[in-house]
């Protein structure tokens, strides 16, 4: 009998806590940001500078809104949605239809060919990956010469005068919002502090560039706590 890895046992617990809250997971994403991931969102599409015809990989998809912002943006593209928890998917799919094309992945042994795709895009997913330098890698694996990653994540926020309103609402406010809509306040505990515990943007654009992206570079949103990141390979 093998005993499981750290990293397994953590995956295992990210994938059963977004199973439970999969069915409330886009109401919360609109009442955490107060809509404005929306607007995020279309920003990562914007970058990712897509074209008809283009493959877009949408990794960590949840219920699939970066890659029906794409095929808004671009209705020519083909886009793959992916992700390893079913549940989310399977929201997605039911709730919305698009996009047609959804798919189990793991983020760290993408089952993709190399140079399949000309743009990856994320939305929080990094944050949660065991391994972000191989889940790096594993993107730029799978883009083309040229191609595009940009990644929509939460990012650890330099302290100011709005740092105790900040914490506030991600310690108190989500998880009490969480738990009234999901039943499930640990997990919008969790989040909170994956996003307080996590990089720096100035560090993950370290990570992306040793991860061999070039032209890679960042912007902050929403008081410094949230940051979209781009690359090109």
């Amino acid at each position: 009998m093998t005993s499981s890895q750290p990293g397994d046992e953590r995956a295992r617990a990210v994938r059963g806590m977004f199973a439970n809250i999969a069915p409330h997971y886009d109401l919360m994403n609109r009442l955490m940001t107060g809509g404005m991931d929306l607007a995020w969102r279309r920003e990562v599409i914007r970058r990712a500078n897509l074209e008809g015809g283009n493959r877009l990989l949408d990794l960590g998809t949840g219920t699939g809104d970066l890659a029906r912002e794409a095929l808004r943006q671009a209705p020519g593209c083909r886009v793959t949605a992916a992700d390893f928890t079913l549940e989310m998917m399977l929201v997605g799919r039911a709730r919305h239809g698009l996009p047609r094309d959804w798919a189990g992945a793991d983020a760290l042994n993408l089952p993709f060919a190399d140079g399949a795709f000309d743009a990856a895009v994320s939305g929080f997913l990094l944050r949660n990956v065991t391994n972000l330098e191989q889940a790096l890698r594993e993107q730029r694996r799978v883009l083309r010469p040229g191609g595009r990653f940009v990644a929509l994540d939460t990012t650890r926020p330099r302290k100011t005068l709005l740092s105790p309103l900040v914490n506030f609402h991600m310690n108190r406010v989500i998880p009490f919002l969480g738990g009234l809509l999901t039943g499930d306040r640990a997990a919008y505990t969790y989040l909170p502090k994956t996003s307080q515990n996590f990089l720096t943007a100035e560090e993950l654009l370290a990570m992306i560039e040793a991860a061999g992206f070039r032209e890679a570079g960042f912007r902050r949103l929403n008081l410094g706590t949230v940051a979209i990141h781009w690359g090109v390979k």
